[in-house]
């Protein structure tokens, strides 16, 4: 028997009906069924997944092998069995409940061949609105650098790989790790790869977000989530030496897992908890975040880790409750050195250094913006426009070199007028054309996050606009406490779409294009028959 180009790894627990429509786009690769070899790990599903893989099988006994075991609690277990039997020159791994685009396995292998990759990203959209960065996805990249790209927050493991670099450095998913494994062992096979190499002409992979939201990324519980940071930081100290490229890995680790356990929501946890995540952030930062990382995040993530590992939980509860409730506080300028004046700050009670509040060295915080208005309206040109009044808490843009603030949906700018200022800050109108933001998504929707930066619109500044607090130099519009307006339903050609805006747990302002399909409605008449019983 000839050894297969690709051996797909798909790992599921309870995915039905997305199953179906993953394994037919997977037999209706282009590449041939030929050359392709399908290792599907039943995980103990309860529902009909574990059947459904036995249906295909059966139809495709030439192409399937299906392994049924317990449940062992995450896709690290069933991920490592399938590599155990896996034959092909690659490997690729999808998400029971995604898909493929027709082409996509063709084009990756023969890109790796021409290439001489070891790994290869194909780009990845999101379906039912679920968020994608697409930083790395600007544009072909034959050679791509781990250290010097967007590369180190595009982790997961939804790429092509060559097995025999797998199996040289025996490279597995960590099956203590319930959740997040697949970061590690796509970072390691980075970390070893000769070549990477992205693919951003076509849309390879579609990464959905089920309507029920059930998966255990979706469920994981905020102690599960800093014992996964504390696992990957050290992961990532373990593998790369000290200095500039462990601290370009260790950026993405502290603006993405650690950050997001500081967010708006950390008021809502019982206390005993948020002491438990204030002790363990506070250590992850007293112990790996160096100056040169604290310098590349957001104002407003290094103050909260800063008050994290100086201060206490009150400490860090007061500068949460600022942001979540009140907004961005007052900035004092003085002696040439910008503060945020966040409780605590200069508080003979409290003794925080004034370091923990300075963003002199954060131009980003000229740029943090707190909704205080939202609303769809019709402009003077008769355009449908969604409106954001937004404040900065500073008030002397200019004083910072500026001379304008640039907001966007990802890559999608808005119009940007400033209303006024005082003493304590400027306001400013923001205006996004509807029809521009619906022109701009395909037919599966998208969510955008509504980011914000000093100076000129950049878009790749905007697309890594990475959580509440974004990366230095972008910052995500927060909107605390804002009542958000009717959905807009727009027409373009047959397609029928609805905008909406959301506001996460973190705080964050999100704008999303939801295609209305019947599907769709139909999920959404069923959610609201549930609420009323």
């Amino acid at each position: 028997m000839s050894v297969p180009d690709v051996s797909i790894v798909v790992p599921v627990y309870n995915t039905m009906p997305y199953l179906t429509q993953c394994l037919n786009s997977l037999v209706e690769q282009t590449i041939g069924r030929e050359r392709l070899q399908i290792v599907a790990v039943d995980d103990g599903s309860t529902d009909r997944s574990g059947a459904e893989l036995d249906r295909f099988a059966q139809r495709y006994p030439e192409l399937f092998t299906v392994i049924h075991q317990a449940n062992s609690g995450g896709p690290a277990g069933p991920c490592n069995r399938a590599l155990e039997v896996a034959t092909g020159r690659y490997v690729f791994f999808v998400g029971s409940d995604d898909h493929l685009g027709p082409d996509a396995l063709r084009r990756l292998v023969a890109a790796a061949d021409t290439y001489g990759s070891d790994v290869v990203l194909g780009r990845v959209v999101g379906v039912n609105s679920r968020h994608i960065y697409q930083d790395i996805f600007a544009r072909d990249e034959p050679d791509l650098d781990l250290f010097d790209s967007p590369l180190p927050r595009s982790l997961a493991n939804t790429k092509l790989f060559r097995r025999e670099l797998l199996e040289q450095h025996a490279i597995r998913y960590p099956e203590d790790m319930r959740i997040g494994s697949d970061l590690p062992f796509t970072l390691e096979a980075c970390y070893r790869a000769r070549r990477i190499s992205v693919l951003a002409d076509y849309d390879y992979y579609f990464a959905v977000r089920r309507f029920s939201a059930t998966n255990i990324t979706y469920l994981s519980r905020h102690l599960e989530r800093l014992r996964t940071a504390e696992a990957i930081v050290a992961f990532v100290a373990k593998l790369i030496e000290p200095g500039r490229h462990r601290d370009a890995v260790l950026l993405r680790r502290f603006d993405h897992e650690v950050a997001r356990l500081l967010e708006d929501d950390f008021l809502l946890l019982d206390r005993t908890l948020q002491a438990q995540l204030h002790e363990g952030v506070g250590r992850l930062v007293a112990d790996h975040l160096t100056e040169d990382i604290a310098a590349g995040l957001g104002a407003e993530t290094r103050i909260r880790m800063a008050v994290a590992r100086d201060g206490d939980l009150d400490d860090l509860l007061a500068v949460i409750r600022q942001d979540a409730r009140r907004g961005a506080p007052g900035t004092l300028v003085e002696d040439g050195r910008w503060y945020a004046r966040y409780p605590g700050f200069r508080d003979p009670d409290r003794r925080l250094p004034d370091s923990c509040f300075e963003v002199t060295a954060h131009p980003d915080w000229a740029a943090r913006l707190d909704a205080t208005g939202l609303d769809f309206e019709t402009d003077e040109r008769g355009r449908r426009v969604l409106t954001i009044t937004a404040r900065t808490p500073v008030a002397d843009l200019s004083a910072l070199g500026l001379d304008r603030i640039a907001v966007s949906a990802e890559e999608v700018p808005a119009e940007v007028s400033v209303v006024g200022s005082d003493g304590t800050g400027t306001t400013v109108r923001i205006r996004f054309a509807a029809a521009e933001l619906v022109a701009a998504t395909a037919a599966t929707g998208r969510r955008r996050i509504v980011s914000s930066q000093a100076g000129e619109f950049d878009a790749t500044r905007a697309l890594g606009a990475v959580s509440a607090t974004g990366a230095a130099g972008a910052m995500a519009v927060r909107a605390p406490a804002l009542r958000r307006p009717k959905p807009l339903v727009l027409r373009r050609g047959a397609r029928f779409s609805a905008l909406t805006c959301t506001v996460e747990g973190s705080g964050r302002l999100m704008i999303s294009v939801v295609p209305l399909t019947p599907q769709r409605v139909g999920a959404h008449v069923r959610r609201i028959l549930r609420r009323r019983g």
